[in-house]
């Protein structure tokens, strides 16, 4: 399952004809590799996903397999949510790839489990292939997301699977990747692998939401987050735990490739944004300089916190940096403008990016506006906090909207409610 960024904006997606849940073929190949440790996945990427104590991504072999218990309905459905689950292990690594798992399964056992740990690094089924090793000969291999069909960075991991012998293999949803699109599926039939489509798809299209969107539209996955008050003031402030190792705001640090902010986020260092969930990735933080003063001045940064710092203004405006802080990226533009932003982005080949309604508020107006009237957001996340106040001037306030979410769910977050929806 290897991403590239692709340069057009709409592609479909024709599948096989292949009805979902249904098989076809027969035939044997496999051999896989990595460490165990999930229960079931939820839905939700934010809700349900508690903070998980590894600093390092790592794949490789386990003697001991942790199967399933015995009060576990044991079906396609359950092994593909073990896929996912064993994927989100690689949260904030893959970009551009998809994140994706593979469960190798024998006579009721796995026998090989394995994910994709970051892109350029081996896929998920090789890593489950390893660990299985000759028992993945006529097992069947269960993958969350399309086996790939092309020699790019890594070998087709069609190939891997025909080669290992499997004599099954089980997929949530076809790669929207124009150059796998159903490919990996037929090459698996023409080899004799009996093949099911689509099962737990909407599990699996959940986990690679934004790498999907970017397939399908050459545009990265915008995500709208604001703080407001029971009587729906909009807070310049997030809770508590919201910042914590497990926190559903250091979760969406860590999920998004790149932040946008307003300027006053360096004002203080409490704004700065940083995840604290274990060897997290953290995004690129890009810093608006909209405000009427015509210099902004950047606090003395560590480099590695500098070399993730885009500071974008308009060309009348000038950066002076406190302490001799070094590395820090700067674009300026005539309008600062949200399709200019994530322009930059999809060239950087982000996949997902967050905009925080943080700081000075009027510096987003002319982002909100623009975002709304050309649907430039997908995703929108609000957190209420348990607070009765005044609250702040809102960007939200000027702009005439008629914006209804979809897909509306809300959960509990420490002591806050999270909203999460799609537009």
């Amino acid at each position: 399952m290897y991403a590239q960024t692709l340069p057009f904006p709409k592609h479909t997606v024709n599948n096989p004809p292949l009805k979902q849940h249904h098989k076809v073929a027969i035939s044997p190949k496999s051999q896989l590799g990595f460490f165990n440790s999930c229960q079931r996945a939820s839905v939700s990427r934010i809700s349900s996903r508690k903070c998980r104590h590894w600093a390092v991504i790592r794949c490789g072999g386990s003697d001991i397999k942790q199967q399933p218990k015995q009060e576990d309905k044991i079906d396609d459905s359950y092994y593909i949510r073990r896929c996912v689950e064993l994927a989100r292990k690689a949260i904030g690594y893959t970009s551009p790839n998809p994140m994706v798992g593979c469960v190798i399964v024998k006579d009721g056992k796995i026998v090989g489990e394995g994910f994709h740990p970051k892109a350029g690094q081996p896929h998920a089924e090789v890593f489950a292939l390893r660990d299985a090793g000759d028992l993945a000969e006529n097992a069947t291999a269960y993958v969350s997301l399309e086996p790939c069909n092309h020699y790019g960075r890594t070998p087709p991991c069609t190939e891997a699977l025909i080669k290992a012998k499997v004599r099954n293999v089980v997929i949530g949803m076809v790669d929207p990747n124009p150059i796998v699109a159903s490919t990996g599926v037929k090459k698996l039939q023409d080899a004799g692998i009996e093949v099911t489509v689509g099962v737990e798809e909407e599990v699996c299209r959940s986990l690679n939401e934004a790498y999907i969107h970017h397939m399908l539209t050459g545009k990265p996955f915008v995500t709208l987050r604001y703080s407001m008050s029971l009587e729906g003031h909009l807070l310049n402030q997030l809770g508590e735990e919201a910042v914590e190792c497990g926190g559903y705001y250091s979760k969406l640090l860590q999920e998004n490739d790149a932040i946008i902010l307003s300027s006053s986020a360096l004002a203080e260092k409490s704004y700065f944004p940083i995840s604290k969930e274990p060897g997290a990735n953290q995004p690129l933080k890009i810093v608006l300089l909209k405000s009427s003063n015509s210099l902004i001045q950047i606090p003395a940064l560590k480099d590695n916190v500098a070399s993730k710092l885009l500071i974008i203004s308009e060309k009348d405006k000038s950066l002076e940096t406190q302490n001799g802080s070094e590395g820090i990226q700067s674009l300026s533009f005539d309008v600062v403008s949200l399709l200019e932003i994530l322009e930059h982005c999809k060239h950087q080949g982000f996949c997902s990016v967050l905009l925080d309604l943080r700081g000075n508020n009027m510096d987003f107006e002319d982002l909100l506006k623009e975002g709304f009237e050309q649907n430039l957001f997908q995703k929108v996340v609000v957190e209420v906090l348990p607070f009765l106040c005044g609250g702040e001037e809102s960007a939200l306030k000027y702009l005439d909207l008629k914006v209804k979410a979809k897909k509306l769910t809300s959960f509990i977050s420490g002591s806050s409610v999270l909203l999460e929806g799609y537009f």
